[in-house]
């Protein structure tokens, strides 16, 4: 579709038409001379007086002055093409992944989507992938967490990113221990750049906190008061024991305190029925915004313009040449 910017800027068209109305129109007198015999004048040189005179006032004048006027004001106007709408969803909710990657994660007792036997951590990541795939609308952050917490990813909207960072994670690259308070509490500084009001934590691990400095129930009860949602999710043996146990008692306690949910997956069609579950519980309206990109075209009826002007004057111009040429020629006989 076009539009103009300026489409008053169209009534200038009629100008030509009022400025004889506005403007007296120039005279001057002048001295001349009267020959009677001019007709005899004529047949005796055998010029044409209408033939080789320069007449200003063509109808070919008009129509070019007129044409290059309306492109001029056409171009003044500003025509734009407004190309198709873009759409762009606005994050509703920052989502942070907090994954564990101590050394029980490299424990295989999970199938794949082909009936492998994977790591749990692949299991969590092929699931995850799904997952995030469907996160349109939500700004995600990934942190990972062993025997200290970092962040792999500040939150993006960008979620082709998110899922190739995802690909990345490997057991024990954060040491082989599970500091899960510590990443609670990694994970309340992120969310205080937040300023979106859902915030939701989805905390995933297979073992129990072996020593982190902050409590993850004092980590928890800090969430809480920054309007923060916990939501643990357990994957693994709860019947292990040793450094590896599964403290479903604590994970349990920490979304009770923050008014999550806690789940426990013992294989990946759990797991994946987990996330499923996520998206019932956090639902939300998506909020969007278009924009219609605007392609300039003012220069196509400015460049007729110009060809018009400069066409008119440079056959004009070899017209006068040939009159002056026929002149000489003239009078040489």
């Amino acid at each position: 579709m076009i539009e103009l910017s300026y489409p008053w800027l169209l009534s200038l068209l009629l100008l030509p038409l009022a400025i004889p109305y506005l403007f007296a129109e120039h005279k001057q007198k002048k001295s001349s001379i009267k020959l009677p015999f001019f007709k005899d004048l004529i047949n005796l040189t055998g010029l044409d007086p209408n033939k080789n005179s320069l007449n200003t006032s063509t109808l070919i004048q008009k129509f070019v002055i007129w044409l290059s006027w309306t492109c001029l004001i056409i171009a003044l106007a500003r025509p734009q093409f407004i190309e198709a709408p873009l759409k762009k969803t606005l994050a509703s909710r920052d989502l942070l992944l907090a994954i564990d990657l101590s050394g029980s994660m490299e424990t295989k007792d999970f199938k794949n989507s082909q009936g492998k036997n994977v790591s749990r951590l692949d299991s969590v990541k092929e699931v995850m992938q799904d997952f995030l795939s469907r996160r349109e609308g939500d700004r995600i952050g990934l942190i990972y967490f062993g025997s200290a917490a970092f962040i792999q990813m500040p939150f993006t909207e960008d979620l082709e990113i998110c899922r190739e960072m995802l690909k990345e994670a490997q057991v024990r690259m954060a040491g082989p221990q599970t500091m899960m308070g510590d990443a609670i509490g990694l994970s309340i500084s992120i969310f205080e750049e937040s300023k979106l009001e859902d915030k939701v934590l989805i905390l995933l691990t297979d073992g129990n906190d072996t020593g982190s400095l902050v409590p993850p129930e004092k980590a928890a009860q800090i969430a809480r008061d920054k309007g923060i949602v916990i939501h643990t999710i357990a994957v693994g043996d709860p019947k292990a024991a040793g450094e590896q146990a599964l403290d479903e008692t604590t994970l349990k306690s920490l979304s009770n305190i923050t008014q999550g949910k806690y789940f426990w997956a013992g294989n990946q069609k759990e797991l994946l029925g987990i996330y499923d579950e996520i998206d019932k519980l956090n639902t939300r309206e998506l909020d969007s915004v278009s924009h219609r990109p605007k392609r300039e075209l003012y220069f196509w009826p400015l460049a007729c313009f110009l060809i018009i002007i400069t066409s008119f004057h440079f056959i004009k111009l070899i017209n006068i040449s040939r009159h002056i040429k026929s002149l000489e020629d003239n009078n040489v006989e």
